[in-house]
C-alpha cells in the first residue's frame, strides 16, 4: 500500500452528508427563557393575589420543563432529508 493510499483510506468520505442541528440554537434558547419568564411571571401574579410566596418558584420550574420540552420536540422533528418528503 502507498503512502497516498494509506492517508485517503484515513480521510473522511466527503460523498457523506455531514451531520448539521436540526434548527436555530437560539431558537431552543428562546423557547427556555421565554417559558421561564412568562410562568415566572404567573406564578408571581399568583403569589400576589393569593398572598403566598412559593408560587413564582413553582411557575419558573413548570416554565423550564415546558421550554425543554417544547425544544425537544421542536428539534427532534424528522427533516425533509431523514423523510424523503420532497414537498
Amino acid at each position: 500500500m502507498t503512502t497516498a493510499a494509506s492517508v485517503r483510506s484515513a480521510m473522511p468520505d466527503h460523498d457523506t452528508p455531514s451531520v448539521e442541528p436540526a434548527g436555530d440554537p437560539w431558537q431552543a434558547f428562546g423557547y427556555i427563557t421565554s417559558g421561564v419568564l412568562f410562568y415566572g411571571f404567573l406564578g408571581w401574579a399568583a403569589d400576589r393575589w393569593l398572598g403566598t410566596s412559593w408560587l413564582v418558584a413553582v411557575g419558573i420550574i413548570v416554565g423550564a420543563a415546558l421550554g425543554i420540552y417544547m425544544t425537544w420536540n421542536r428539534f427532534n422533528k424528522p427533516s425533509e432529508h431523514d423523510t424523503g418528503d420532497t414537498r
